[in-house]
């Protein structure tokens, strides 16, 4: 009994022994999607507050910013189109078109040009702050004839 004791205890070991490269690899995987996770919220919270300032500056409610829908009828206000355009950010592919063009009026009627539009579609968190908490004012719709 003793000899398949030991050897029970060996195995035991071993395997004990062994685990510990998926464990640092748990812990590191873990780690790693902690910082991911913070990090993303960082950035959403960075989109959000842009936005709101924004919104603000352009008279409209800040706090409409976190409302869904609301903040899509805001941001058609702020860059000038009609109301219905709500309906093309229902239909799949056409919904991303549309975000570019409706981000590139609102960086026109801010005086940008729509190289800052389409900056402010590709990395948010990071344009939309600038906007807002910069020293850009709201100018209104300034194509011709207007």
């Amino acid at each position: 009994m003793s000899v398949l004791s030991s050897s029970i205890d060996s195995v035991g070991t071993a395997l004990l022994q062994s685990g510990g490269g998926g464990t640092a690899a748990g812990i590191f995987g873990g780690l790693f999607f902690i910082v991911l996770a913070l990090l993303s919220f960082g950035a959403f919270i960075a989109y959000i507050a842009g936005m709101w300032k924004v919104f603000e500056k352009a008279g409209q409610p800040g706090w409409g910013s976190f409302v869904p829908i609301l903040n899509i009828l805001y941001m058609l206000d702020i860059a000038d189109r009609e109301t219905w355009w709500i309906i093309l950010f229902f239909i799949p592919f056409i919904n991303a078109l549309v975000f570019i063009v409706i981000n590139i009026d609102i960086a026109k009627n801010f005086g940008k040009g729509p190289g800052y539009g389409l900056a402010m579609w590709l990395l948010p968190f990071v344009f939309w702050p600038l906007l807002g908490f910069g020293d850009e004012s709201y100018v209104g719709d300034t194509s011709p004839g207007v």
